[in-house]
This record gives structure tokens, sequence and C-alpha cells, in this order.
């Protein structure tokens, strides 16, 4: 297929492709920048099917790698930027990529183009050769890891087939407008983040990066009318109520995923017509397979839910354990079951109207007193109550029980209640078995960096 970026340089160069750290990048120099990155590549002893690591933030330097590294048929492996030194260590061994490009180069012109920390080479060999003018869809992109909520990380190999897929059922889903712009601040070395600015160099639109999250920075974008698209997960948008965000006038859909987001939290974003959307997907599919319509951002019964099936994609609930199985043309290759389905080891349901309601993680499961309990259900209950922001409930080793319920929950400062009083306001919701048997009471849930919930550190923590 066509390079789309090196498409979209040649048929309106002057558009708006990237905007980071106050800098407004076009297509053509973007292009430029991507053909500078490839060449570099080249003059470092890159070739077809080598894996390139990179720790650089959002911004033109990794963007340029992201557009480069497949003109030169290498698979680019993003790598988590503030990382502990053996988390890093742990995630090269693994991704075993031939060099990782971690600083900008030196000097005023080139000051966003890539530096390897790892590997051989700087600078670019005169008469270096052309890059590649088509890709080869299905030859290996990028390089994930899952965000490892409940062990060790993964890796997820995706061709720029599974990223095209991927864009185009986002895009029979919300349209696309030709002054698009997608603002994002999830990080860039996850699918979230990353699909934001494949998919936007894919339509011909323009990405907003943040480094990272600042709520009063995303509150000033959304309000000013800059982002017309953006991506979000529940907490983020939580810090969005907290800074007092009001409006934001040019804003056709708010996409939240990494989970359900709390019902209290899409009240508060449907009173002020924030058009907040249900989404799910994960690494393995690209991005988002599942996700609400726009023109039902604001529908009372359907908040909560992560929408309909995208077109192009499958999805059927496993009758005997609930679990969600996927298979379509943005599913990676590897890890299929011999009819092509993914597991994706959460639990959910289908509603009559086609609606997936997404129960949590299979291993999110508490069995106490030989009852099931699925943890999703427990933290609705906790997060209807208004003193409630952010629940998460995990299982205790417990004698009696085999495990106990323990709840943790982030209070919003505005109402003093006990910890009987909550464990109340579950029985009055939930069977007797499904309540907390204790409560702890935390300033923030402890998260990954793609702004799921972390729930090995609250298993250790409840020990």
């Amino acid at each position: 297929m066509d390079d789309p970026v090196r498409r979209h340089a040649r048929e309106r160069p002057d558009r708006l492709a990237l905007r980071a750290s106050g800098r407004d990048v076009t297509y053509a120099e973007l292009d430029a920048a991507a053909e500078r990155a490839g060449r570099w590549l080249v003059a470092a002893g890159v070739v077809p099917g080598d894996r390139v690591g990179t720790t650089l933030p959002p911004g033109l330097g990794f963007a340029a790698l992201l557009h480069g590294t497949p003109r030169v048929g290498g698979v680019l492996a993003p790598l988590p930027p503030r990382a502990p030194a053996a988390e890093r260590e742990q995630l090269v061994e693994l991704a075993a990529p031939r060099l990782v490009i971690e600083e900008p180069l030196d000097g005023p012109v080139d000051r966003d183009e890539p530096h390897a920390a790892h590997g051989a080479g700087r600078g670019v060999a005169p008469g270096a050769p052309r890059l590649r003018d088509t890709l080869d869809p299905d030859a290996p992109h990028t390089l994930l890891f899952t965000s490892g909520t409940t062990g060790a990380p993964k890796l997820v190999e995706l061709t720029l087939a599974n990223h095209v897929a991927s864009a185009r059922a986002s895009a029979a889903n919300l349209g696309v407008e030709p002054n698009d712009r997608w603002l994002c601040a999830l990080p860039v070395h996850h699918v979230g983040g990353l699909a934001v600015l494949v998919r936007s160099a894919f339509y011909g639109t323009a990405a907003i990066v943040h480094e990272r999250f600042e709520a009063e920075a995303f509150k000033r974008s959304l309000e000013s009318g800059e982002a017309t698209l953006v991506s979000l997960v529940a907490t983020q948008l939580l810090r969005l109520r907290e800074a007092e965000l009001e409006r934001a006038p040019a804003l056709r859909a708010a996409l939240v995923g990494g989970g359900p987001a709390p019902r209290n939290l899409l009240a508060w974003a449907a009173e002020r017509g924030l058009p907040v959307l249900g989404t799910y997907g994960m690494t393995e599919t690209a991005s988002q397979i599942v996700t609400m319509a726009a023109a039902e951002a604001l529908v009372h019964d359907r908040r909560g839910s992560a929408g309909r099936l995208l077109p192009g994609v499958e999805l059927r609930i496993d009758p005997a354990s609930g679990e969600i199985l996927v298979r379509g043309p943005s599913v990676a290759r590897g890890g299929l079951d011999p009819d092509g389905w993914l597991h994706t080891g959460d639990r959910g349901r289908l509603d009559a109207d086609g609606y997936l309601w997404v129960e949590g993680r299979l291993d999110a499961t508490i069995v106490t007193g030989g009852e099931n309990v699925a943890a999703a259900e427990v933290e609705e209950a906790l997060e209807a109550h208004p003193a409630v922001s952010e629940a998460a409930v995990v299982g205790r080793s417990d004698p009696e029980w085999g495990e106990a319920i323990a709840a943790y929950v982030v209070l919003d400062g505005r109402e003093d209640v006990s910890d009987a009083a909550l464990v109340a306001h579950c029985r009055a919701r939930l069977a007797a078995h499904k309540a907390p048997k204790e409560v702890h009471r935390i300033e923030r849930l402890p998260r990954t960096d793609s702004g799921k919930v972390a729930r090995g550190r609250l298993r250790a923590d409840a020990r």
C-alpha cells in the first residue's frame, strides 16, 4: 500500500499533521523527518525485519521513527520513557531490538531527530539509498507490550494491516472530518496512544499529543475548541471533572477506554453535554473494536456500555465462562485459537440490542464461600455512592471464606462516610456474600501507565 504520510505530503503538504510541545508540523515536514529518520536507520545498519526500540516521548522525533522505520522494513518497538532501569532492561531483553533510540540528535536543525543509545552508527552515510515508497501491509509494523495489569507484560506484534483495519472501523463509526484534531496524552508505547498517531496519519488529519496528562492543559485545549476528538481513560476524565471542565465546543467525541467509567462520572459528563463514548479494545486488536456511536453518547440507559461491534470484527461470548472472544482483520495473528478467535481474558455480556457490557477480567473473579463474585459488580455498587470517586476490589486470602472481598476506595472529600455505611450501601444493592469484608481508603488507585487499575499491587497489599 502507499505510504500514507508520503501520499499526504504530496497531495496536501501544508496540512497540519502533528502538534506537540507547542510546535506545528505539516505533512511535508513530517514526511521529510520520516525520510531522514529512515536514512539514519539504514546508515546505522538496520535491515528489513530488524526491531528498533525507542524511549522517545510523543513528538516529532517519535513520529519520525514511527513513519520512517517501516520505510526501512523495520519494526518499531516503543518502550516506556520513564521505566525503572531494571524494568527497562527486562523489556529490552524481551523485545531484542537491534538498537534503542532514546535521545534526540544534537544540533539546531536535527534536534528532534533520533539518536541511538545502543547500537551502531550516528549520522547518514553519503549516497544512502532511497527508502520504500510503498509498504507491505502484512509485514510486522510495531511491537508493543501489553499493560501488565495482572502479571508480566507480553509482546504483541501488529502489522500495518491491523492498524489500517482499526482506523477504517473507527472511521465507519465516528466519521472523519478534514479538520479533525485528535487530542491524546495516552502513552505512545501503548496501543491507545500509538493508534491516535497511526490513525490520524492514515486519515490525513492532525494529532495533538501531550507528553503527559495535565488536567489544566487538557481543559484549555478542550474549552478553546482546539480538539475535535479526544482519547482518555476514566481517571483522566475524573481529573477533568476535578479541574471543573465546563464545555468543549468543538468536541465530536471523547473515547473513554481502559475499563468502564463510573456511572456518576458519566452522568457529570452528560450534564455538560460532553459526548463521552464508551469503547473496548486491547493491544492485540490494535485499539478499539467496540465503541458507542456518537449519537448515543448522552443516552441514559446506555451509560457504562462499551457500545456495539465496529465493522469487520466478530465477537462472541463463551457460554461457559462468559469470556469475550474476538476475531477480524485488526486482530494480531499471534495467540489465536485454531478457529482464529482471540481469547481476551475479559468477561462480558451482550444485551438484546447488541451492546457489550464489560464485566472485568476473568482473573478478577473472587471466589468467596464457594460463590463467584465479579470484582466489577462490587466496584460499580461502591461507585454509586455519592462520596466515592473510584473503587477497586480484589480478593484477600481468608481461612474461613477462601477469599474475602477487600475494597479500596477513593473518596471525593465532599461527604464524610464510614466504612460500615459503605458496606451497608453495597448490601442494599448486592447479595450479602458480595459485600466487602473490609474497606481501605486511599488517595489514588494504583494504575499502569495506560490507565488501568494495577490489581496485582492491590492484591499484594491485601495479603
